[in-house]
């Protein structure tokens, strides 16, 4: 006589996102329970599905998670079951990776989901910069007697772009500045080498050099104790005077202070942040009172097409691993051995590749 089937339990909090893993997950895996949760419900509700889940599909931003649900060490000690974690986007802040692999549970993200997003916007904030089309929106919409000559912009055509991390997005930003643009790219990265970075369309540099050569700076690396603060006052004045700097990577590799800086100096002539440490920044932030920095909600990577995808790529990736499978976005491999062995006890099988 054989056991009965282990249920498969995934718990979400609604944090308003539509489409969304849940709907995808109820959709297509009936053999899946879905626990969707509310940060303010009762607290022993939200308990008992978390401590009875093999999975915690977790959103990306900070911002929007209680500390209480974050996923670190106290939440995994009352989490008996949890196997993986899936961050619902690219970015896994919310997650204590170290905790993770102690614990044998599995972290994995959705990076490409949203990349040609964010790739977009970033080009879209460089060419609105650019030709000024923030402050010429701006004055058509409340003045007239203006010199048109204000509003002189420049080509991007035969400028030099710098992109710091040249991943996903990165590199999609380098395809549209070097082929469509014909903009010479540098690329910062030391996690790939120089013929690697060659055949994504871009010349492999360190970073003083991309600061230095490039009208355009893009950033597009993670957020880790290396990034913290890395484009700081000292990297700004090493850049071109009236060149143009963009973030849609994460808050905080950018030092806003120096960004200010920089802008009230006018050695910068303009910046688009779409990532801020405090998200969304109060109304207040220096930052906010410059006509040449375009600011937008961590919005880069929210488009129709991309919630569809992520919400499909978090369902096919959490329906995976509770088959057994290895996860193709896996952020932790040092943490595969010992899932295997909890996975096996948990539901009587040894997952494929292990």
């Amino acid at each position: 006589m054989t056991s009965p089937m282990k249920q498969k339990n995934v718990f979400w909090f609604d944090d308003g996102k539509r489409p969304n893993v849940a709907d995808s997950l109820e959709k297509n895996e009936k053999d899946i329970i879905v626990h969707r949760l509310r940060f303010n419900g009762p607290e022993k509700d939200n308990w008992g599905a978390v401590s009875a889940s093999q999975i915690y599909c977790i959103t990306s931003t900070r911002q929007e998670l209680p500390e209480q649900y974050r996923c670190n060490s106290a939440l995994i000690e009352r989490c008996p079951e949890l196997l993986a974690v899936s961050s619902t986007g690219a970015g896994y802040d919310t997650v204590d990776v170290a905790a993770c692999n102690a614990a044998g549970v599995l972290v994995v993200n959705q990076t490409g989901a949203n990349a040609d997003a964010v790739a977009e916007h970033a080009v879209a904030m460089m060419l609105a910069l650019t030709k000024k089309i923030p402050q010429t929106d701006h004055s058509l919409r409340t003045e007239r007697g203006i010199n048109r000559e204000v509003f002189k912009g420049w080509n991007a055509r035969g400028r030099t772009v710098g992109v710091i991390g040249i991943g996903n997005v990165g590199r999609r930003v380098a395809r549209i500045c070097g082929k469509g643009l014909e903009m010479t790219v540098l690329a910062y990265d030391p996690y790939l080498s120089a013929e690697e970075i060659e055949r994504l369309g871009a010349t492999k540099v360190d970073l003083p050099t991309l600061l230095k050569e490039s009208r355009f700076v893009s950033v597009h690396c993670p957020y880790d104790k290396d990034t913290k603060n890395m484009i700081d006052a000292k990297a700004m004045a090493s850049m071109q005077k009236d060149s143009y700097l963009i973030s849609t990577a994460r808050g905080g590799i950018v030092n806003e202070e120096a960004l200010e800086a920089a802008l009230r100096s006018e050695h910068l002539a303009g910046a688009g942040l779409d990532v801020w440490v405090e998200e969304p920044p109060p109304l207040n932030h220096p930052l906010l009172s410059f006509s040449n920095l375009i600011a937008t909600y961590h919005t880069a990577g929210i488009t129709h097409d991309s919630r569809f995808a992520m919400a499909d790529w978090n369902a096919e990736q959490v329906a995976g691993i509770l088959r057994g499978e290895r996860p193709p976005r896996l952020i932790n491999p040092e943490a595969w051995e010992k899932f295997c062995g909890r996975f096996e006890k948990m539901f009587g099988f040894k997952p494929k590749n292990s």
